[in-house]
């Protein structure tokens, strides 16, 4: 997932594209293969509660290491701040009812934001994303055939 999000990044030169669905995709499929594979070793015999927890397993570790690759990543490539800036005073140019001084407001607190923001998403995005694969994968396995 760290490889095809800095492919994505070199690529685009932003995060902020459909490709980055692929790194979430990969995610998934991750989860997914990780419940599959407990099930065989489990012989189909798990619960719930043994299929959410190896799921659990899974997400936490690919989160922490996403979280640690996004924070690396942008205190190593702080020309992303930036592009978010001039994006930023852009987009406020064209709103009349905007004045300088609160442009200015608006753009020193996104900048003092945009860290913590970002890791903030990131957390979220892969904790949200993990749990619900891994309910829903846990509750399709543990469903015992009649």
């Amino acid at each position: 997932m760290v490889l095809i999000s800095m492919a994505i990044y070199m690529a685009k030169h932003d995060f902020d594209n459909p490709l980055q669905y692929v790194v979430y995709a990969v995610y998934v499929a991750g989860v997914l293969w990780t419940l599959f594979t407990f099930k065989k070793e489990s012989e189909g015999k798990a619960g719930f509660k043994q299929y959410f927890a190896e799921g659990f397993k899974c997400f936490i570790v690919v989160t922490l290491l996403m979280v640690m690759f996004t924070l690396v990543f942008i205190l190593l490539h702080p020309e992303m701040k930036e592009q978010m800036v001039s994006n930023m005073k852009i987009d406020y140019a064209k709103d009349k009812n905007l004045t300088p001084v609160d442009i200015d407001n608006r753009i020193d607190a996104a900048k003092k934001f945009f860290l913590p923001g970002f890791l903030m998403f990131a957390t979220l995005s892969y904790l949200v994303i993990g749990t619900l694969i891994s309910v829903i994968g846990a509750g399709f396995l543990s469903v015992k055939k009649v």
